[in-house]
């Protein structure tokens, strides 16, 4: 089987900071892929709700996301009480979706690498739908508000 390299962006537009829980640690002492997985979770939130959207409403107040891939390298090991900096960046953005691609940082120093791709999903009618317009529009206000 292949490996899946994933690489790292020159710049990410989003930081989301924490500090690793209890719940985030396996029986190996040191946070597990789960974990991983919702820290970018829960750094998606975070800058979804800066742009104003949601995992269920991007803006349009019909349209959601469904994830249709989801790929992490690791680098390191995160421990208990490790503070971390999630980056983010949306990107890859095509008519039916798009994807985040996130770097984990501790004290600079690169822990994991991970892109999530979506579809952008009207949950009514049960279809795939283009991105809307209101999307792009706050993904646009947030990367003219960072350039000033």
């Amino acid at each position: 089987m292949s490996d899946i390299i994933l690489h790292e962006l020159k710049t990410y537009d989003f930081q989301y900071k924490l500090q690793i829980q209890i719940r985030h640690i396996n029986y190996a002492g040191h946070a597990g892929h789960d974990a991983i997985i919702a820290i970018i979770w829960e750094a998606r939130t975070h800058l979804f709700k800066t742009l104003g959207v949601s995992e269920l409403d991007l803006g349009d107040e019909k349209t959601g996301i469904i994830m249709k891939d989801l790929a992490v390298n690791f680098h390191g090991k995160l421990f208990l009480f490790d503070e971390i900096m999630v980056e983010s960046h949306i990107g890859d953005i095509k008519k039916y979706g798009f994807r985040i691609y996130y770097r984990i940082l501790k004290n600079d120093k690169k822990i994991a690498v991970a892109e999530t791709g979506f579809l952008t999903y009207d949950y009514l009618i049960k279809k795939v739908v283009p991105v809307p317009s209101t999307f792009l529009s706050a993904l646009e206000h947030m990367k003219r508000i960072k350039s000033v």
